[in-house]
């Protein structure tokens, strides 16, 4: 509805996990490179956790962009599955046809395509998101697919993403295999006011068609606003920054202050009652 009168060719809060609107704050570009080093250096599993809508999908998908084609790679993004799903699952993200639709057949061919990709010179990496969801059933499965090696490498590398309740969970004792096996982990946190700014201003430029100069802009009184409602949570940054824009076409001005802000906010409020 506002895109067209404030000159925007998409929607700059969309919350769809889209790696071009990724505003990467000096912790975003630690995670990512906390994953590049995991996964490159070969440590086997790496561990990204975060609360809820602070970017860690966008965050995968970023990663996948930046491996580029020289590695495998398998993104499970809904891991509620049985034992037995969850492999079929892995082996369809790599694209590959078992000869047999059991366990051991699955085994079978991830093995003998992990042994072709190493032989290659190249790497596989499985990452599952919502990690926290996973059963200990299937989080120890995934812990044996690391078993799959040659005497000089492990043929997988796996990153576990997911909400704060899967470091809890890998605390657990019946997990302590698993847990000691990550040596790579790293925790997101909220953004800071500052970066809230620089969040909001990234994503108008990247959606408007002037990206130089959007027709559309916070005041700071609306980035405070906006702030002190999401705690620094980017999704609902998005959530109020798109109601705040709605506001500003309803009320016709491109330039969004601290009330309107705030009565997108509070409108977000009421829906969530």
């Amino acid at each position: 509805m506002y895109r067209e009168y404030f000159r925007l060719r998409e929607d700059p809060f969309s919350i769809t996990p889209d790696p071009r609107f990724l505003y990467l704050t000096a912790q975003h570009q630690e995670a990512l490179n906390h994953l590049l080093y995991g996964i490159r250096e070969r440590k086997g599993f790496i561990c990204l956790t975060g609360e809820v809508g602070t970017g860690k999908t966008t965050l995968c998908r970023a990663l996948l962009r930046e491996l580029g084609p020289a590695f495998h790679t398998a993104l499970i993004l809904n891991p509620v599955l049985s034992e037995l799903q969850l492999l079929r699952a892995i082996v369809e993200e790599f694209a590959l046809e078992p000869k047999r639709r059991d366990r051991l057949g699955y085994l079978a061919t991830l093995n003998e395509f992990l042994l072709k990709v190493s032989a290659a010179g190249q790497d596989a990496v499985l990452i599952i998101d919502e990690s926290q969801d996973m059963s200990v059933q299937n989080l120890e499965q995934v812990r044996l697919l690391s078993n799959l090696e040659t005497e000089q490498q492990k043929l997988l590398q796996i990153c576990l993403v997911g909400q704060p309740e899967l470091r809890r969970k890998l605390a657990r004792p019946e997990l302590r295999q698993l847990a000691q096996r990550i040596t790579v982990r790293y925790h997101l946190q909220s953004l800071s006011a500052t970066d809230t700014e620089a969040y909001l201003r990234h994503r108008l430029s990247v959606a408007s068609e002037n990206a130089e100069s959007p027709d559309v802009r916070f005041q700071p009184e609306a980035v405070s606003e906006i702030h002190r409602f999401s705690r620094g949570t980017p999704r609902l940054i998005n959530a109020i920054g798109d109601k705040a824009l709605l506001a500003g076409y309803v009320y016709r001005t491109a330039c969004i202050d601290g009330r309107l802000a705030h009565l997108a906010a509070e409108e977000l409020l009421k829906e969530a009652l």
